[in-house]
């Protein structure tokens, strides 16, 4: 009941397939099972991940059940919040830099095994020390297998919040996917909210580099990471448009393209995210009132509190969503 009501809710937002991150911490493996079939009934597409270290057990069955990698929450760090995201330097208002759950051996040990049995290696990574660990781990693992092999497994980063200067480059030089959040820096980013508060100001100015990861070429992949932050179509477009910090926000092209084309490309859905001859007919109607041109379609301005309305939603060429005035 709880997988039927979170689907048609995306659906309603014009949301044609959703990643399920399950893990042993938040719930039984039978649960990957009944969100699949709740989605193959409503016909919204999924792609499913398991957050656990990989093993021969865990590879045999990833691969038996059809899982696309041993990745999502897979935590190497917790989150700043409840200061457990792993912190270079103490938090502004605790003691203590928070807590790292996986060493740099063991990321390492994982991106090998995962990459070599044709699976998406991925973790939860927060602060800067979490993800400094991540990119070490994939950089070694990189350096026994060649980087080729790691690009190709486009293994993925879920969060990274905190990322430095120096880690940005390696991310996407080994085609790192950065699957991240915009409602996060929507609700905590700003000056004496959540990230100032715990981090102190000259750090939390740093947080959700989206324009410093798309410079320098990281694939980017956005979601809403629901429960935490609600199901959203055009809204997470708008937060990554309304950084707050300057040089870090998208134009509205680029946003939707991450959260399109850049999501889809992290599941291996290369053939989704366009209109095109040829392309998977999954799509959405909106109905929008304020749009300007920009490249070959219009696209809402996102310059007010009005977004677009879906109306309709179409999944693999079959109708998932519509709404009563459609």
């Amino acid at each position: 009941s709880a997988a039927r009501t979170a689907l048609r809710t995306a659906a309603g937002q014009g949301v044609a397939a959703v990643h399920d991150l399950g893990g042993p911490h938040l719930g039984p493996i039978e649960d990957l099972t009944r969100v699949r079939e709740v989605a193959a009934d409503l016909g919204v597409g999924v792609t499913t991940y398991w957050g656990e270290l990989a093993t021969e057990p865990t590879i045999e069955w990833a691969r038996r059940a059809g899982i696309a990698g041993l990745a999502g929450d897979l935590c190497v760090d917790g989150a700043i919040g409840s200061h457990t995201a792993s912190l270079r330097e103490p938090y502004a208002d605790a003691v203590g830099c928070g807590a790292r759950y996986v060493s740099e051996q063991q990321i390492t040990d994982h991106v090998i095994a995962c990459t070599r049995a044709g699976l998406q290696a991925g973790f939860h990574c927060i602060g800067d020390d979490a993800v400094e660990a991540c990119v070490t781990g994939m950089r070694r693992a990189a350096a026994v297998l060649g980087i080729p092999a790691v690009r190709a497994a486009r293994h993925r980063l879920e969060h990274l919040e905190m990322v430095s200067a120096a880690d940005i480059a390696p991310l996407a030089e080994l085609g790192v996917v950065a699957s991240m959040q915009l409602a996060f820096d929507a609700a905590w980013g700003r000056p004496g909210e959540l990230y100032e508060q715990r981090l102190g100001r000259s750090r939390a100015m740093g947080m959700n580099r989206f324009g410093s990861l798309e410079r320098v070429g990281v694939r980017l992949a956005f979601g809403t990471d629901a429960p935490v932050t609600p199901l959203a179509g055009w809204a997470t477009v708008r937060s990554a448009v309304r950084h707050w910090q300057p040089g870090e926000g998208l134009s509205v092209r680029s946003a939707f393209d991450a959260a399109t084309r850049g999501a889809n490309w992290a599941a291996f859905a290369d053939n989704a995210g366009t209109i095109q001859a040829g392309a998977l007919a999954s799509l959405a109607i909106w109905d929008i009132d304020n749009t300007e041109l920009d490249g070959p379609a219009p696209l809402p301005r996102l310059d007010g509190d009005e977004l677009p309305t879906c109306v309709a939603t179409i999944s693999a060429g079959r109708l998932i969503y519509r709404s009563e005035s459609f």
